[in-house]
C-alpha cells in the first residue's frame, strides 16, 4: 500500500530511473489554433520520455534512457541537447528509420497533435540493458512503445525484469488510437496492463478515451479495479485527483499563468520522480510534481530551465 505520508525505500542503486520510450522532433506552431491553420511551426526538442530524462538531469536525478532516432539531422539534433544537458546518450540507438515527429497546435488547455513515427519505436532490449535494468530504482515508461510489435515485446520483457528486481514500475497510459498498431486493440492491451504497474498517472482526456465519458472519480476506481496500486489523474486547470484505494485526495493546480500546455504532465512526473528520489512523502512529491509542472507552464515548448529542487520548494512554500 502506498501512503501518503510514508516515503518509498529505494535500494541504492546506479541509475535513479530507467526511461524507455519516444524521443522526437516536437514541431510547435507560433500561434494559438485549434485546427492546424498555424503557418509557422519551431523545431523543439519532444517525445515525453525524453522530456522527463531532460527535466529529472536539470534536478539532479541520475537518468538512464533508452530510444531510437533516425541517422538523420533530427536524430543528430536531438543527441546533442541530450549531451547539451549532461545526459548519457549511449543507449540512444540510431537505425535506418527517419526521426519520429509530432505537429502540435499550441493550446492553453489541451495541444492537438498530428503523429509521423519511423525510428522511435525500434526499441530492442539487450543484454546490456537487462543489466542495467537491474540497477535501477524506477522503470518508467509510456503507451508510444507499447503500441507497435517490436517495442512492446521489449517492454513486457523489462516489465518482467523489474518485477523480479523489485524495481517501481510507473507508466503514462497516454493513449493515442492513431499512434497504435493496427488490428491491435490497444485499449484493451493497456487495460490488462495496468495490474502490473504501480504507479499510474493518467490525465482526465487518457481516462476518456480509456473508458469513455464518467466522472473523474469513477475514472480512478475503475484504474484501481484494474490492479493498479497508486493512481494519479491529473484535470488540467483544477489540479488533480489521487488515489491509493484506500482515500482520495484532491490537490489544486500551483499554476499561476499558462503560455503552453506542451510537456505539462511530463514536468509533473519529473518533480514528482525528484521527490521520491529524494525521499521526500508521497504527499511532497506529488507537490513538488505540481511545481515543476507550473514553471514549465508558464513557457513554450516541452523543455524549460528548471531550478534546484530547494529553489522550488521554496518558491512554492512546499
Amino acid at each position: 500500500m502506498f501512503k501518503f505520508n510514508n516515503t518509498l525505500d529505494f535500494a541504492p542503486r546506479k541509475n535513479d530511473i530507467f526511461i524507455v520510450g519516444e524521443i522526437l522532433i516536437d514541431m510547435i506552431s507560433q500561434d494559438y489554433c485549434e485546427n492546424f491553420e498555424n503557418d509557422t511551426y519551431s523545431k523543439n526538442f519532444g517525445g515525453s520520455p525524453g522530456n522527463i530524462a531532460m527535466n529529472v538531469k536539470m534536478l539532479g536525478l541520475e537518468p538512464l534512457f533508452v530510444a531510437a532516432v533516425g541517422d538523420d539531422g533530427f536524430g543528430n539534433y536531438l543527441i546533442r541537447r541530450l549531451k547539451e544537458n549532461g545526459n548519457n546518450t549511449k543507449y540512444i540507438k540510431k537505425v535506418n528509420y527517419s526521426t519520429s515527429l509530432v505537429v502540435i497546435t499550441k493550446s492553453k488547455s489541451s495541444p492537438n497533435a498530428i503523429f509521423y513515427r519511423n525510428a522511435d519505436y525500434h526499441i530492442e532490449y539487450t543484454e546490456e540493458l537487462k543489466i542495467e535494468l537491474g540497477k535501477s530504482k524506477i522503470l518508467h515508461f509510456s503507451s508510444w512503445p507499447i503500441s507497435q510489435k517490436l517495442s512492446r515485446e521489449s517492454i513486457e520483457a523489462m516489465i518482467e525484469d523489474a518485477i523480479k528486481n523489485n524495481v517501481l514500475i510507473c507508466f503514462d497510459p497516454n493513449f493515442h488510437p492513431k499512434i497504435w498498431e493496427e488490428n491491435h486493440d490497444g485499449i484493451k492491451y493497456i487495460k490488462q496492463l495496468i495490474s502490473k504497474v504501480d504507479i499510474i498517472k493518467p490525465s482526465e482526456d487518457d481516462a476518456k478515451r480509456l473508458f469513455g465519458e464518467d466522472k473523474a472519480e469513477n475514472h480512478i476506481k475503475k484504474f484501481l479495479d484494474l490492479g493498479a496500486k497508486f493512481v494519479i489523474m491529473t484535470v488540467g486547470k483544477d489540479g488533480a485527483i489521487v488515489s491509493n484505494g484506500e482515500e482520495i485526495r484532491y490537490y489544486e493546480s500551483l499554476a499561476d499563468e499558462v503560455v503552453d500546455t506542451t510537456g505539462a504532465g511530463d514536468a509533473f512526473w519529473s518533480g514528482f520522480y525528484a521527490g521520491l528520489i529524494n525521499r521526500y512523502t508521497l504527499e511532497k512529491a506529488l507537490k513538488i510534481g505540481f511545481a515543476v509542472s507550473a514553471l514549465k507552464l508558464k513557457s513554450s515548448g516541452a523543455i524549460i530551465k528548471l531550478p534546484n529542487i530547494e529553489q522550488i520548494l521554496k518558491t512554492y512554500n512546499i
